[in-house]
């Protein structure tokens, strides 16, 4: 199971991967923060970065704050790094 923390920008123009706060890689979401829009944006877009369902990436700290902590199943830590790292290299 990889973990990840991230910086999440909600109600941006689009949902990506927007650089770097501070340590933490950030995205950006189009949905707005309420009734948890947010969450389950940022959840679809790790899903969708690191190829596993939906079911699989989980909200583990910060349901309502903008850092947040997940935790992935069916990948490492280095492999979900690696991703996030791709991913912001191709901004």
């Amino acid at each position: 199971m990889g973990r990840l923390h991230l910086r999440v920008q909600p109600g941006a123009r689009r949902t990506a991967w927007a650089g770097w706060f501070g340590e933490l890689p950030k995205l950006a979401v189009a949905a707005p923060p309420v009734d948890g829009a947010a969450n389950e944006a940022v959840v679809a877009a790790v899903a969708e970065l690191v190829g596993v369902p939906r079911r699989s990436v989980r909200i583990v700290g910060g349901a309502s704050a903008r850092t947040k902590r997940l935790e992935v199943d069916g990948v490492s830590d280095a492999e979900l790094g690696e991703h996030v790292r791709r991913a912001l290299a191709e901004r």
